[in-house]
């Protein structure tokens, strides 16, 4: 199943730097093995914030879940989850 997901972070202004940097490190990672196994299909910056756009492909809303909340950043984001379904004129066969 195909999941649009936006995430908005929103880090505590008095959280110290070297964790706030370890805790995007480890994100990236994360954000990264997820995108080269397919999981997370694409992933873009919102321009001017701290947020992404991104489209995940899971099984279920239950598995999408699971790896969103996995995510070092899960606890500092606000996000909102729109599944999808392929649209009757769109001419790529990956759409599922």
């Amino acid at each position: 199943m195909l999941f649009h997901v936006q995430m908005t972070v929103r880090l505590p202004h008095d959280m110290p730097a070297d964790v706030a940097d370890d805790l995007k490190a480890r994100e990236k990672a994360m954000a990264q093995g997820l995108q080269r196994d397919g999981t997370w299909r694409h992933l873009w910056r919102i321009a001017g914030r701290y947020a992404n756009v991104s489209i995940f492909d899971v099984e279920s809303p239950a598995a999408l879940h699971d790896v969103l909340s996995r995510l070092p950043l899960f606890p500092y984001m606000d996000i909102e989850v729109q599944a999808l379904c392929r649209h009757a004129s769109s001419i790529h066969d990956d759409d599922r």
